[in-house]
């Protein structure tokens, strides 16, 4: 046997560096071979820290993160050009905890919900109040940040707190698992609270640290290590969404985080939780990064597009109502009737656009030229801007 074949110290000197070669792939392949060791049934307590070491700026993500980011800079430009770029923010950030919330199949209407918002009556629907909370923890949170511009563990869970309304801390007990429609479990989460408070800290130092990543790019990697960390035990999905959007006002690629994110997720629910799994089973970076990527691009270009739909729509019934109704318009009025679809007298009140009986006979002229409509909810009465609500339907 020629025993030059097998061992390095052969005179065959080709034979020895072939030996190397093999020495050196095997090293590379290592990493490979353990993260096929990956059990998704238990605790993923080996959840390697960010950033992580493979190659992210790949060529496509380099390409994808210029038009990603040049979509946010018009949507951007668009929003901060406003006369009162705040007015459609309750509206935008209802629609987003209304889609965040449908993920989770959490499952309302939107006249159920900006019903709620308007309404004095309680209404006992537990999604429309879930969206409520959704809405109201993504504010608190801006609050927050605008105060201490800092993304840390602890807003996290004023956050997930604020969505649940209780107060649930980080996961303590085991067991957690994440199962498909059929029972199977496709990924079970780190756990012990001390490992996965590690993970958050380590989550927080890379979201807050600098470094030369591109934020949208850095976006993406966050994301999926608060999602794959699963640090409580009910409102992970919602919270890691909330922090999208605090991300982007905490980066400056927003001054205001007014775009519909989660619209995308529900459109590419599956692939979006495929490529969750991609990234933990097979390191599969840049497929995850691109979806993220291309999920800011296409909400930011469908957010400048409604926002343009509704100013247009705005400046339209505007125009005719100073035409139909001179003596009722007001640019006050109709900002009003376009800060939530729905609308009532104390709304008028509350903005000094005249006693009680005055504004309250706005609106029942209003209705009596088609340009509101009106229903009884309970004791009071609510008036809808059904061409607002309209364009807010289409999907």
């Amino acid at each position: 046997m020629n025993k030059s074949r097998f061992y390095p110290c052969s005179t065959n000197k080709g034979n020895f560096l072939l030996y190397l070669l093999s020495l050196t792939m095997r090293k590379q392949l290592l990493p490979l071979y353990r993260m096929t060791k990956f059990n998704r049934n238990r605790p993923y307590n080996s959840l390697p820290l960010l950033p992580p070491k493979s190659t992210l700026e790949t060529t496509k993500v380099l390409r994808k993160t210029i038009d990603a980011s040049r979509a946010l800079a018009q949507l951007n430009g668009m929003l901060t050009n406003l006369p009162n770029p705040t007015l459609f923010l309750d509206t935008i950030h209802l629609q987003e905890a209304k889609a965040s919330s449908e993920i989770e199949n959490i499952i309302t209407t939107n006249d159920d919900l900006y019903k709620s918002i308007v309404a004095d009556k309680k209404f006992d629907n537990p999604a429309t109040k879930e969206v409520i909370s959704y809405k109201e923890a993504l504010w608190n949170g801006l609050r927050d940040i605008e105060k201490r511009p800092f993304l840390s563990t602890n807003l996290c869970i004023e956050i997930v707190q604020s969505i649940k309304k209780n107060t649930a801390g980080i996961r303590t007990t085991p067991g957690t698992a994440l199962k498909n429609a059929t029972g199977e479990t496709i990924y079970t989460p780190p756990e012990g609270e001390k490992v996965i408070r590690e993970k958050l800290a380590n989550l927080e130092t890379f979201i807050n640290g600098e470094d030369a990543l591109d934020p949208l790019i850095k976006m993406a990697l966050m994301h999926y290590q608060f999602e794959a960390i699963h640090p409580f035990n009910d409102g992970n999905g919602r919270t890691g969404r909330i922090l999208l959007l605090l991300y982007l006002k905490l980066k400056k690629l927003l001054d205001t985080p007014a775009i519909y994110l989660s619209e995308y997720i529900i459109k590419n629910k599956a692939d979006y939780y495929n490529k969750l799994r991609e990234v933990t089973e097979n390191n599969a970076w840049e497929s995850w990064i691109l979806y993220m990527l291309e999920m800011v691009e296409y909400t930011a270009k469908k957010g400048l597009q409604r926002l343009k739909d509704v100013t247009d729509l705005m400046q339209l019934m505007a125009t005719e109502i100073k035409e139909t109704l001179p003596k009722v318009y007001t640019k006050e009025l109709v900002e009003i009737l376009f800060k939530l679809p729905y609308t009532k007298r104390q709304f008028l009140i509350d903005a000094k656009l005249g006693t009680p009986k005055t504004v309250g006979n706005y609106l029942i002229a209003l209705e009596e030229a088609g340009f509101l409509t009106s229903e009884k909810v309970g004791k009071e009465k609510l008036y809808l801007n059904h061409r607002l609500m309209a364009l807010l339907e289409v999907s």
